[in-house]
């Protein structure tokens, strides 16, 4: 049986997805067999895996960080919210249905097991499983059905590491926290701290982490600087935050630059699907959720949508449905993704995830009509675009963009394909018709960026800190 320990956080968005991806990297630079594991994840940025099941992007993530295919293995169980009282629950891949917080409770029973199994049959095959707890495991009202972080570390038997935030404050009162809300045997399995996000002179937090360690027992294993230009795969849309600039910000190679206004849709799914937009130089990506800044843009993208309906509605409610008309009229480029795709449709017809009976008027921008159907579409392509979707095309008089799939009418484009701005070259013929339809003569693209590669970048950047400012020989020794 191999090792395992869990990574859990005080807070959502601490870092744990992070630190899971620079662990499993660095324990695979030193020829460890390392697979990651997230019992259970909240989370609409998914990735398709090759068996055909749907898994957290941040799991298929942290599998690359291993030099591994991703696999529903490594992330049993995914919530996916659609509305802020239910979500799709996924099990081992496949959509089994939508649930709410207090239904949810009744299936955590079985679910805990469920992953208690998968995990058992990863140690079977693995040296190390490096475990993400989900949330914050100091939830003590959910402690008895808990699946993901002191559930499972009990059931698994697993030393856990907690994982604070400094840079939103307070990081010392979330450790104390969490350490003395936990019960007792609980309390015992927490081996040690990792501060995530410093920034400044350690020595004046030492003191901090020495009283710490004084009132726990616990020590700090690791203060992990900030680290500028970190941008991949974020497991959830926190990090898509209205105005955000994404990507490394390389400088043109040219005199014109390209601005790219992605919308921040309330539902977003998968939302790091322009982040190969933005890892081309001269190429600007921001997060936007206005009309005026959707008009000022040179491509206005529309991404996928856990709620297209419901998302649809708001894009009308802000103004943004008319700009979006308004930029087709004009020739001016759109690109829609998988829900934001559906959205620049005639009609779309949702009975699977809206209960809406009757067709609704989509923005009209492509002849098409779009109508949800099961089962869901779970599909990978040679290039790495994968596919997610309930809604289909049921008619099309719009010529086909990507050999038989999608839309395209003069400079707007659709595609139910995630990752497809991946394929490098794709990216860059995409990109120069953009800079064409924008008359950005002196915009010149790069003819050796690569997206994986910088992705590799990525992660060896991670475990590059994880090496030099975590103590994983004792990790190793606890586990």
């Amino acid at each position: 049986m191999g090792k395992a320990v869990l990574i859990a956080g005080c807070t959502s968005d601490a870092g744990k997805s992070v630190v899971v991806a620079g662990l499993c990297r660095a324990l695979a630079r030193r020829g460890i067999q390392v697979a990651p594991f997230k019992a259970q994840n909240m989370s609409n940025n998914s990735a398709v895996t090759p068996e055909g099941g749907e898994i957290g992007r941040a799991q298929a993530l942290q599998a690359a960080a291993c030099g591994l295919e991703p696999s529903v293995a490594f992330n049993p169980i995914l919530l996916k919210p659609g509305s802020d009282h239910s979500s799709q629950l996924v099990v081992l891949g496949k959509a089994t249905g939508n649930v709410n917080a207090k239904s949810y409770i009744e299936h955590r029973s079985h679910l805990r097991q469920v992953a208690a199994e998968v995990l058992a049959g990863l140690r079977e095959q693995y040296e190390v499983v490096v475990c993400e707890g989900a949330g914050s495991p100091a939830e003590i009202n959910l402690r008895d059905t808990d699946v993901a972080n002191f559930g499972l570390a009990e059931a698994a038997d697993l030393p856990v590491y907690l994982v604070g935030d400094i840079d939103r404050g307070g990081v010392l009162a979330h450790f104390y926290g969490t350490h003395q809300i936990s019960k007792a045997e609980d309390r015992a399995r927490i081996k040690g701290f990792i501060v995530n996000k410093f920034r400044g002179d350690e020595s004046i937090l030492q003191p901090g982490l020495d009283s710490l360690e004084a009132m726990t027992g616990v020590p700090t294993i690791g203060v992990l600087p900030f680290v500028e230009g970190l941008w991949i795969d974020a497991e959830d849309s926190l990090q898509s935050a209205i105005g955000t600039s994404i990507g490394p910000k390389h400088p043109p190679l040219g005199s014109d630059r390209l601005q790219v206004a992605a919308i921040r849709l309330p539902r977003i799914s998968n939302a790091t699907d322009v982040e190969a937009l933005a890892c081309e130089p001269g190429v600007s990506v921001r997060w936007v959720d206005d009309p005026t800044s959707v008009l000022d843009a040179d491509l206005a993208v529309l991404p996928g949508s856990k709620a297209t309906l419901s998302d649809l509605a708001w894009l009308a409610q802000h103004g943004i449905a008319t700009a979006l008309q308004q930029r087709a009229a004009k020739h001016q480029p759109i690109l829609g993704i998988c829900g934001g795709f559906q959205m620049l449709c005639t009609t779309i017809t949702d009975e699977v995830e809206a209960d809406a009976t009757h067709p609704v008027a989509g923005l009209g921008i492509f002849d098409a009509d779009i109508e949800f159907c099961e089962p869901k579409i779970l599909q990978t392509h040679s290039n790495g675009a994968y596919e997610v979707h309930f809604g289909q095309v049921v008619r099309n008089n719009e010529l086909p963009w990507i050999g038989d799939e999608g839309a395209r009418k003069a400079t707007s484009f659709g595609t139910h394909r995630h990752g497809q701005m991946e394929d490098d070259a794709f990216r860059r013929n995409f990109l120069a018709e953009i800079a064409a339809a924008n008359g950005k003569t002196e915009f010149v693209l790069s003819q050796d960026t690569s997206f994986a590669k910088e992705r590799e970048r990525q992660l060896d950047l991670l475990a590059d800190v994880i090496e030099r400012r975590l103590d994983v020989e004792k990790l190793l020794s606890e586990i």
